[in-house]
C-alpha cells in the first residue's frame, strides 16, 4: 500500500491539531487553576489595558482557561476527523473548526502583530488549503 503526498499532508495537519489539543488542554487547566497569568502575546494591547485590575485579570484568566480547555477538546476531535477521514460529517467538522480558528487568530491579531499568532494563522490557512484540495 502506498501513501500519497496528499495523505501525508493531511496526516501532518492532523498531527498539528493533536499537538494543539494537548497544549490547549494543559494550558486551559493551568489557567483555570489560577497558576498562570494571561499571555499578552495572545491578546491585543487594548484588551490587556482593559484588564489592568489584577482581580478582573485573574477572573478572566480562569474563564479563558475554560474556553481554552474546550477548544483543546475540539482540536482533538478535529485531529481525529482528519486522521479518520471516514465521513462527510468529519470533513465538515475539520473544515469548520479550521475556518473558526482562522477567524479567532484574525481577531487576536487586531491591534497587535507578533510572531506566534502569525505562525498559527499561516498554519491554519495551510490546513484549510489542504482540506479543500484533498477532500475525502
Amino acid at each position: 500500500m502506498t501513501v500519497g503526498t496528499g495523505s501525508i499532508v493531511l496526516m501532518l495537519c492532523a498531527a498539528f491539531y493533536a499537538l494543539l489539543c494537548v497544549f490547549s488542554i494543559v494550558t486551559g487547566l493551568i489557567y483555570m487553576s489560577g497558576k498562570r497569568e494571561l499571555n499578552p502575546l495572545e491578546l491585543s494591547d487594548n484588551f490587556m489595558k482593559k484588564l489592568s485590575d489584577p482581580e478582573k485579570r485573574a477572573a478572566f484568566a480562569k474563564k479563558m482557561g475554560a474556553v481554552t480547555f474546550v477548544v483543546g477538546i475540539v482540536q482533538g476531535i478535529t485531529s481525529f476527523a482528519i486522521f479518520r477521514r471516514s465521513s462527510r460529517v468529519l470533513y465538515w467538522v475539520a473544515l469548520g473548526f479550521t475556518v473558526f480558528s482562522i477567524g479567532s487568530v484574525v481577531v487576536k491579531l487586531k491591534g497587535k502583530i507578533n510572531t506566534f499568532p502569525l505562525m498559527k494563522f499561516f498554519a491554519y490557512v495551510s490546513i484549510l488549503i489542504a482540506l479543500l484540495v484533498k477532500k475525502w
